[in-house]
């Protein structure tokens, strides 16, 4: 589960350090007062999406860090060590910045990570439902994800996509092949003959800088040997010789040393020029040895230069580029070779287009079952939700074969009782949405093996009996795993076995941000509040101890 939230210059928090609960916690207070906030930092600690516009006005950075429970799973012991990465005393700690010119680093246990690699830790730490989450649900390709990830289909579907651009590469080659089988003809022909004229001048890239290298020491052969020459006479022969005058300097600057040791650094350079000045000496002389005046070898370097540089104007590319030309002619000619016989392309084809559709068939033995599940579940929880007489279904049509599968996943409605069933963007009203957009995330997180599950005022347009029958269902999820949820509702907040207060608060000409954690009578006040609005009365608060199955303060 989640253990802290440090927060810093995000927004408007300056600084919060949060200890958290097991169990169901409501997070409440006025609009505006910061709650989705805290939402929105531990999601940049989890690897979301942040910019510039999330450090605080003034500040160099925000940072915010929260330190889980890790998961007792063996998968994601793997992952950690396939990462590099390890559990300090069964904790895992998650940190991000960013500045304020919008770039972001990440940590996790104090080793630097990608954003991807925060991501797929936060996958395994907690699931984060958004106040519009069930806006997402009348898009298509949410609802056949959603259904696939309950059947755990999500390789499956992910395969058959696979297969199916396989199957239509195929098909394309097919008719390609078929519809220009002459054209094809003639361009193998011709880059037959281009390869041919390449494998012939066989050059590789690193001979042009060898080639090079070695016409310009051909070239200058005479002058290189009349140097050579010049140097080696001055170095090593004569009387003032250098490596002779050197020695012989040295050793009488030796001699006066004795004298004054005041000379020992000049004794040490002078003895070092003349170690140098020897090897130098003696490089020279095995350099002169490997020279001499080739007309002929200089002639034939000149005539592969030449070579070369005919066959790169004439395909219009630099010397070095024809390697690369020759290898994107040669997987060009494969291609055109494999498309040349349409027979054995429709074979590949069909061939194809079974592997898919046997991996097509088990994507849809595998939806049946879910979608029964899921559609008999969250009818069941409709119920519950006031809208007794309504029907859920996953209705699995089928279509075309693509990259998805062989049928068209939709969720379907029917709000109240005798009505037909019909897609849910089509006769869901706003409230019947959020209803069921919520009994469907509940039930998704129930199965889900995410020990935190953040609920992001997933409840707005219910109220009443339903918002009481939502805390239910939140308290229940709370029993097996930490819940977190962002609430207006009082029915809601009441259920929560601990309950904070968020507020904004005025601090040196600076809005900022408070959070308060509320005892047995703070939660009365707040959920008074939250009943009464301004005006807080006897009554309210009556209500409110109530509603937390507790008498208010003061009461006999």
């Amino acid at each position: 589960m989640l253990r802290s939230l440090t927060i810093r210059d995000f927004v408007i928090v300056d600084r919060l350090e949060l200890e958290f609960g097991a169990g169901f916690g409501a997070l409440t207070g006025e609009t505006g007062a910061g709650k989705s906030i805290l939402l929105d930092a531990l999601g940049l600690a989890l690897g979301g999406r942040g910019d510039a516009t999330m450090v605080r006005a003034g500040c160099e950075r925000a940072e915010v860090a929260a330190e889980f429970d890790a998961p007792d799973a063996e998968a994601f012991t793997c992952w950690l060590q396939e990462q590099g990465l390890g559990a300090d005393d069964g904790g895992l700690i998650l940190r991000r910045t960013i500045d304020a010119g919008g770039r972001s680093r990440g940590w996790i246990n104090g080793s630097t990570v990608t954003l991807a690699q925060l991501r797929a830790a936060g996958e395994w730490l907690a699931d984060i439902h958004g106040q519009h989450a069930h806006h997402a649900l009348l898009r298509a390709e949410a609802q056949r994800a959603l259904l696939d990830a309950r059947a755990g289909a999500g390789p499956l579907a992910a395969e058959v996509a696979g297969l199916h651009r396989e199957w239509q590469r195929l098909a394309r080659l097919h008719r390609e092949a078929e519809a220009d089988s002459a054209g094809s003809a003639r361009e193998r022909e011709l880059l037959g003959w281009q390869l041919r004229e390449l494998e012939e001048l066989a050059f590789d890239a690193g001979e042009w800088d060898e080639l090079n290298a070695e016409h310009s020491r051909l070239g200058h052969a005479a002058g290189l040997i009349e140097g050579a020459d010049e140097t080696l006479a001055a170095l090593g022969e004569g009387d003032l010789a250098v490596c002779s005058s050197l020695r012989h300097l040295g050793g009488r600057i030796a001699a006066l040393a004795g004298y004054d040791p005041g000379l020992g650094d000049v004794r040490e350079l002078l003895t070092a020029a003349a170690i140098q000045a020897d090897e130098a000496l003696h490089a020279l002389r095995r350099y002169r040895d490997r020279l001499e005046l080739d007309p002929l070898r200089l002639r034939a370097v000149e005539a592969r230069i030449a070579a070369v540089l005919d066959t790169a104007r004439k395909y219009r590319v630099a010397p070095h580029e024809l390697p690369e030309l020759q290898r994107q002619w040669q997987l060009r000619l494969e291609t055109l070779e494999a498309t040349a016989d349409p027979a054995r392309l429709a074979a590949a084809e069909a061939g194809a287009r079974r592997a898919f559709e046997d991996a097509a068939g088990r994507l849809t033995a595998a939806r049946q079952p879910a979608a029964q599940r899921l559609s008999a579940e969250i009818t069941a929880a409709m119920q519950t939700l006031a809208m007794a007489g309504g029907r859920f279904e996953v209705a699995l049509r089928p279509c075309e074969p693509t990259a998805h599968g062989l049928e068209v996943v939709e969720f379907q409605v029917a709000a109240n009782a005798g009505q037909a069933l019909h897609g849910m963007a089509k006769v869901a009203s706003g409230g019947e949405l959020s209803r069921i957009g919520l009994a469907i995330q509940v039930m998704v997180s129930r199965d889900s093996a995410v020990p935190t599950l953040i609920f992001d005022e997933v409840d707005v347009g219910i109220g009443g009996r339903v918002a009481e029958i939502v805390g239910t269902l939140l308290a229940r999820l709370g029993r097996d795993r930490q819940v977190l949820c962002v609430t207006h509702l009082p029915q809601v907040a009441a259920r929560a076995d601990w309950q904070w207060r968020i507020a904004k608060l005025e601090r040196g000409g600076e809005t900022l941000s408070e959070v308060t954690p509320l005892d047995a009578d703070g939660r009365i006040d707040e959920i008074a509040r939250m009943l009464g609005g301004v005006k807080i009365t006897a009554t309210t608060r009556e209500h409110a101890a109530e509603m937390l199955g507790r008498d208010a303060p003061g009461r006999a």
